[in-house]
């Protein structure tokens, strides 16, 4: 008996197996690669490479906007660390995502209201909650009842402070004064303006993370260890009980 399958005429109008045509998919996927790739624009002066140098100062103020900005120290109020002329960079984004300004960091803000209608760069000495006092009897700025070692930043033959004060920084605030402190005019200069000479830390534009310019002078800037035995607000002590 022949069981060998006969083609039917259906079986016949098919086309060989491995003889797809695939001339019109092969057609319309070069059409859409060739749709993506980019085309200078034929109005633009200097076609692709102005086009690259646009997208490139976009991209370069929105770094400036959003991310970092270099800044300009106007001012002897940060030497020796910062000279004037120094242009440092701000990293905008520090205390964005994570916890705020801590002691020692260097950071510059709007003292518009404050301190006046511009941008000042100071280190940040007090936050939120901390009892600052000056002086112990060694002539030391104290902190929670800590005395702090400035030495390592501050201007050479400067003392911490020839004002005294006694301040206890409201939450959202910052206490700040600068490294050269014979020439900076900071928290100590407003405490009776309003607000008592604390920097909201909505102010804050960002923290200043390293000199850029000149070369020669370029590093970057590190919080100092003196501040870290500084017990927080709540576990102050006697402010006699500390060394």
């Amino acid at each position: 008996m022949d069981t060998e399958a006969q083609p039917t005429e259906r079986d016949r109008s098919l086309p060989p197996a491995g003889s797809e045509d695939t001339s019109e998919t092969a057609g319309s996927e070069g059409r859409s690669r060739s749709a993506l790739v980019p085309r200078p624009t034929p109005w633009l002066p200097g076609g692709r490479i102005t086009l690259t140098l646009l997208l490139c100062l976009v991209f370069l103020l929105a770094v400036n906007t959003f991310v970092a900005r270099p800044f300009q120290i106007p001012s002897g109020s940060m030497e020796q660390g910062l000279r004037v002329g120094d242009r440092v960079l701000v990293n905008k984004v520090a205390y964005r995502f994570g916890a705020g300004p801590q002691r020692g960091d260097v950071v510059v803000f709007d003292g518009t209201g404050y301190f006046g209608a511009a941008d000042y760069v100071k280190r940040v000495v007090g936050v939120g909650g901390d009892h600052v006092v000056c002086c112990d009897g060694e002539g030391r700025i104290r902190v929670n009842g800590r005395s702090v070692d400035e030495s390592g930043f501050l201007y050479p033959g400067d003392s911490p402070s020839t004002v005294a004060f006694d301040v206890v920084v409201p939450d959202g605030r910052l206490f700040v004064l600068g490294d050269h402190r014979g020439r900076s005019s900071d928290s100590r200069d407003h405490l009776g303006s309003p607000g008592g000479g604390m920097v909201p830390v909505d102010s804050v534009i960002g923290r200043a993370d390293g000199i850029v310019w000149p070369f020669d002078h370029a590093t970057r800037l590190h919080r100092p260890d003196a501040y870290a035995r500084v017990p927080a607000p709540a576990t102050n002590a006697a402010e006699g009980a500390h060394g």
